[in-house]
């Protein structure tokens, strides 16, 4: 595979809108995180994740949203509290179509005026389901096309690693798999061909942003792919060796995956990002481990706050 030549961003902006924490006496805690006020209205939280990405070359900029979270009563309020202008939001990008992750999608939709295409791999659209072997099979929310097509949604597909924004946002499609601990997520099923198996996670995808003279910028919804596989494929079909920051959930909670976060944070470590942001299903354990181990890059985030690198 070639490398995909990205344009260079001189800043970057990241808004939380969704997240499992919030603390409204949350201090500054280092030179990119700006907390929200203290005020009357609160951000609200919940088990999702969505952000406002926001990405300038010189005077252009271009602002797009990652995911919805998993309820529009959330993202909604959240966006009305943080002023978000909805009719400024050029594109939306799922990362996957996992519930916690789709759930504010079509009020965002019906709220905006504006035409704005949606981004996905076209496996978003499977059903899907959590299978616990305690409790047996349990349905959750589903991403369905027709829904978004009967309201007028332009609906863009992509497999493979795509770009937008003038280029300066690269989604990385399908991630490749090459460490031996990443394994998925064994309770997840998708109804692939009519049959319930488990769930390969083809789409879930993070989104790359190079910043210029510092690296990557690497964006994670839930990362079921591994977030070590996800950075180490986004140096890959960029070329870029360098990573500056990495955010978004790594999925490293419960007990199914404690096992992974020791070898997870070692090789983070070896990435050696200047900062990362663990988010929604990192899990409260395995934050608190990489906060231990990599005690100068790790930053505890909480809804409404706003990450900047330039």
């Amino acid at each position: 595979m070639s490398n995909i030549e990205l344009m260079e961003a001189t800043r970057i902006e990241v808004t939380v809108l969704v997240d499992n924490y919030t603390d409204v006496f949350m201090p500054k805690s280092s030179k990119i995180d700006n907390r929200q006020e203290f005020s009357s209205n609160f951000v609200l939280a919940e088990h999702g994740l969505s952000c406002l990405i926001k990405v300038y070359t010189g005077s252009k900029e271009h602002l797009i949203l990652m995911d919805t979270g998993v309820s529009s009563k959330c993202l909604m309020h959240n966006m009305d509290v943080l002023n978000v202008d909805l009719n400024e939001i050029k594109a939306v990008i799922l990362s996957h179509g996992h519930f916690d992750h789709i759930g504010g999608l079509l009020d965002f939709y019906g709220n905006v005026s504006n035409e704005v295409p949606l981004y996905v791999h076209p496996e978003a659209f499977l059903e899907r389901r959590l299978n616990n072997p305690a409790v047996g099979p349990v349905e959750v929310l589903s991403l369905y096309e027709d829904d978004l097509e009967n309201i007028g949604v332009e609906i863009i597909k992509s497999e493979a690693p795509s770009t937008l924004a003038s280029d300066l946002i690269l989604m990385t499609g399908k991630v490749e798999r090459t460490t031996d601990f990443e394994k998925g997520f064994p309770w997840a099923e998708a109804n692939i061909n009519n049959q319930w198996t488990l769930d390969p996670f083809n789409d879930d995808q993070g989104i790359v942003i190079k910043l210029k003279d510092k690296g990557l910028v690497v964006i994670s919804g839930c990362a079921h792919a591994g977030i070590i596989n996800t950075v180490n494929y986004s140096k890959k079909i960029t070329g870029t060796d360098e990573v500056h920051a990495v955010l978004g959930g790594f999925h490293l909670t419960g007990p199914l995956f404690e096992p992974i976060i020791k070898p997870t944070i070692d090789e983070m470590k070896k990435i050696d990002p200047d900062y990362v942001v663990p988010m929604h299903c990192t899990g409260w354990d395995a934050i608190n481990q990489f906060k231990e181990e990599m005690p100068d890059n790790v930053i505890l985030d909480t809804v409404g706050t706003t990450y900047v690198f330039e």
